[in-house]
């Protein structure tokens, strides 16, 4: 394959973007006096050196997926969804109220909370929808505003005596029936425990991690999203509105109403990861919150790396994952500032926003190419 075929492909943008990544953080830290091979080494120790650290990887790329799939799915109808973040909240407040005052069967429960996450969010979503559909107002406006009442709500709520904890500055735990961690209750049993003391691997992967079936929620929602754009009616008339409103309209597709449920769907993805944070990793509850816990905002990158491509939000999500559970050995290994790992992914994103410039450099080849051998 030529150079110039290679340069236009769409994989070829984001490895070339991820590599400018690395070797800007890789200028930075040997601005500051670090080694970037050490920091880097490091880096990857932090990550592949134990099954614990791969399982944490995923565990904590699980909601970036989701977060990500939520902007992706959004971009691709034609809307900004820079509201993740506050629907990500929605979804975790949601989860808990169901998770702690409902008493249900431990499958059942899982999945109450599960659906309670994505309504309420989903539901948080198409009020921004409705405001732009019903009155023009722009998505990103509205959206950015919900996501600070979605905090002080989030804070208001944890202070309910009903709610609060005494004692605490969090909300009660959900219950454990509601949990969706592998092997939750056996694990931490006499007769879980004995068995995992015969096989320390397992013991711990099981015992020192949230390892729970998030994760395979994300899969499911990437191949959902992506058999709905691509394979459904709806999914066509959403798309079509992305593409081209006006001609959308001329073509009979209700506009407003699918901006609505575009922003729902969105709204739900989002408030999935946040039901999936609370059964499925610790403390299983919500917190005061100083500021944004960040998962929302750090899925338009998701989406932005992946390409708004379903199956590259998992792709890109686990990469985020990896880069944010790793910076943490740059930090104890080389005392190199984490924050390196930020400028990084802001290459990374920043080379994704010029991705044009790669077949624009393919043409200039070609052209080249063409005028040494006379054409």
């Amino acid at each position: 394959m030529k150079l110039q075929d290679l340069l236009k492909k769409p994989l070829t943008a984001a490895v070339m973007s991820v590599l400018i990544g690395f070797l800007v953080g890789a200028a930075v830290l040997a601005s500051a006096g670090y080694h970037p091979a050490q920091a880097y080494a490091a880096l990857l120790n932090g990550i592949f050196s134990k099954p614990r650290y791969l399982v944490q990887v995923v565990i904590r790329s699980t909601p970036l997926i989701l977060t990500g799939l939520s902007v992706a799915f959004a971009y691709r109808t034609g809307l900004f969804n820079i509201g993740a973040e506050g629907q990500y909240i929605l979804g975790s407040i949601a989860a808990v109220l169901v998770g702690a005052k409902l008493s249900l069967p431990p499958v059942l429960h899982f999945f109450a909370c599960i659906l309670a996450g994505m309504l309420a969010a989903g539901l948080w979503g198409a009020f921004a929808g409705y405001l732009k559909a019903r009155s023009g107002i722009n998505e990103v406006i509205t959206c950015i505003m919900l996501n600070w009442i979605a905090l002080y709500l989030n804070n208001f709520l944890i202070n309910r005596p009903w709610l609060k904890k005494p004692g605490t500055e969090a909300s009660y735990e959900a219950a454990q029936s509601a949990w969706s961690v592998v092997l939750g209750q056996w694990k931490f049993s006499a007769e879980g425990r004995a068995w995992l003391g015969e096989h320390p691997g397992l013991a711990d992967v099981l015992l020192r991690t949230d390892l729970n079936y998030g994760i395979l929620f994300a899969v499911l929602a990437a191949a959902l999203v992506w058999f709905f754009l691509g394979r459904t009616t709806r999914g066509y008339e959403l798309r079509a509105v992305g593409f081209n409103r006006e001609a959308a309209r001329f073509a009979g597709i209700a506009i407003d109403r699918n901006i609505v449920l575009s922003m729902f769907l969105a709204g739900a993805l989002a408030g999935l990861a946040g039901a999936l944070s609370i059964t499925g990793t610790m403390p299983h509850r919500i917190t005061t919150l100083a500021a944004h816990e960040g998962f929302g905002f750090d899925g338009i990158s998701v989406a932005l790396i992946a390409g708004l491509s379903p199956f590259g939000c998992i792709l890109s999500g686990l990469l985020f994952g990896a880069l944010k559970y790793g910076s943490a050995s740059i930090q104890s290994v080389v005392q190199a500032p984490s924050e390196v790992i930020n400028i990084v992914i802001g290459a990374i994103v920043y080379c994704i926003a010029l991705a044009s410039v790669f077949p624009k450099l393919a043409e200039r080849i070609a052209k080249r190419g063409g005028k040494r051998h006379g054409k």
